[in-house]
């Protein structure tokens, strides 16, 4: 996900023609639910690969780039966009390469977002691997991987408690030797990236960084890798070539993969049209109502997550104490994938008299709400001291600063979690609204239960339509809800500016 994502980004940054091309193909396929294109590309594996599990095990590989990559994408194209012009006035002036301003300039530039987006996208990770590793197809299509996601779907289906207790304690385990041994030392790390000091932020202390840092083996292998490096040597500046510059050869060739790309698109889309052609005109009405009901879901889960993580989330950011007793089990407990016990969660709601609709939302919710957590944890430790110190001295009381500074100061990254949880509870909707344990099937009416059910029925037309819908609805929203607000959040409520 990180070698695709540094390459298409720095493509879509460097390349005009390229970033026209690129970046609403990226926009889309952020968009589009990835769970609601699983049986295209598991088929599509699997019939490649007849004989054996590498079709399985490519189509949860490409299921989890797909779900990691476009965040990192966007988030090193979005630095690369923004580098100050100091600093690429100075890469400039000592003649640096294109190979060494992405190496000590571009790269370390982008290191903190990129390290941030990694912990997102790894925790986006472990929610559709889950998914991914036991997954049915008609009635005679059982696919599974080994690995947790199946036993815990295998655990849940034979109702053996003990194993799904077993299942969440293992993932429990992973997540926090993950978080100890890889996500804090990089963070830690990451800090010495950072060129805004308008904010100040105490740096973590990791037990294993400095462990590193101090080790006399990391030194002398530092030191061997040093004279290992071959050295350069100086050769003659060489005669202009006659054929035409670098510059229009690397052009020329990516206009070649952007022609390609597209030919690949255009044929994708006219045998996705004949697959279309034998939906009739009914299904499509119930689609269409299946899509208002399920968008209904996702607008009222995100509500219901925002109501408790605003709060919560200013409170976290705006106290340095609790920002720094809380911030790492927030992060543990959102890593841990809530697609592992979905399963048992709405069997144990429904056995409590709950309605399948309430139950999905709930659990929507709950896969969204961490989304919304972080980026009002991030808004709220951004806010400059001399707007709160100003609303101190103004003696404006709780509710007041809480509608005048906090709200309008968290409003762009409120906005990102906003957008990011929408997505997260349109994947979960496909897993919320169409349940199947034990020999039976309980669904509720909506887009995610219509994909779900269309791939338990094997009926493919019918499963490209609703997936179609689905990733249509969520564009449609994206361009008329979503960016009309970031631009005002950019343009009104940008404290940096």
């Amino acid at each position: 996900s990180i070698c695709f994502s540094l390459s298409v980004a720095y493509w879509a940054a460097k390349d005009p023609l390229a970033e026209k091309v690129l970046i609403p193909i990226l926009d889309i396929l952020q968009s589009v639910p990835l769970l609601a294109f699983l049986p295209v590309v598991l088929l599509a594996m699997v019939s490649l690969f007849p004989r054996s599990n590498t079709g399985l095990e490519l189509s949860a590989v490409i299921l989890i780039v797909t779900c990691q990559a476009w965040n990192l994408a966007f988030a090193f194209y979005q630095r690369l966009k923004t580098l100050p012009e100091g600093l690429d006035e100075v890469a400039r002036a000592y003649g640096l390469t294109r190979i060494q301003r992405l190496r000590w300039l571009e790269v370390p530039f982008a290191t903190p977002d990129l390290v941030w987006n990694s912990m997102v996208s790894v925790a986006n990770g472990w929610f559709f691997l889950m998914a991914s590793e036991a997954f049915t197809l008609g009635k005679d299509k059982d696919f599974r991987l080994p690995g947790l996601g199946a036993y815990m779907s295998t655990a849940t289906e034979q109702g053996d408690v003990k194993a799904q207790i077993y299942a969440i304690v293992a993932m429990l385990v992973i997540v926090i030797v993950l978080d100890q041994l890889l996500w804090k030392p990089i963070v830690d790390w990451s800090q010495r990236f950072l060129l805004d000091e308008s904010v100040s932020v105490e740096r973590p202390k990791n037990w294993l960084l400095r462990i590193l840092r101090r080790s006399e083996l990391v030194v002398r292998i530092r030191l061997l890798l040093a004279r290992l490096r071959p050295k350069p040597k100086p050769q003659a500046k060489p005669a202009a070539p006659p054929h035409p510059p670098r510059k229009n050869l690397d052009r020329w060739f990516g206009t070649g993969i952007l022609v390609a790309c597209l030919s690949l698109m255009a044929l994708v889309a006219f045998k996705l049209f004949d697959i279309l052609a034998r939906v009739d005109r009914q299904e499509w009405l119930m689609l269409l109502g299946a899509g208002g009901a399920s968008l209904g879901r996702v607008l009222l889960s995100t509500t219901l997550a925002t109501c408790w993580t605003l709060p919560i989330g200013l409170w976290i950011g705006l106290s340095r104490i609790w920002s720094r007793r809380l911030q790492s089990i927030v992060q543990i407990v959102a890593s841990f994938p809530a697609s592992l016990f979905f399963l048992s969660l709405t069997l144990w709601f429904i056995n409590r008299g709950m309605s399948l609709n309430g139950s999905a939302i709930l659990l929507m919710a709950i896969s969204t709400q961490w989304y919304l957590l972080f980026n009002i944890i991030a808004g709220a430790q951004a806010i400059p001291a001399s707007l709160r110190e100003t609303a101190v001295a103004y003696d404006m009381s709780l509710w007041k600063t809480f509608w005048k500074l906090y709200i309008p100061a968290i409003f762009p990254q409120l906005l990102v979690g906003w957008v990011t949880a929408t997505g997260g509870a349109w994947n979960a909707s496909i897993i919320c609204e169409f349940v199947r344990a034990r020999n039976t099937n309980l669904s509720t009416f909506g887009l995610g239960a219509i994909v779900s059910q269309s791939a338990d029925q094997n009926n493919i037309p019918l499963l490209a339509a609703a997936a179609l819908l689905m990733a249509g609805l969520v564009v449609l929203f994206n361009r008329l809800v979503w960016v009309p607000l970031i631009r005002l959040a950019e343009t009104r409520y940008n404290v940096s500016r």
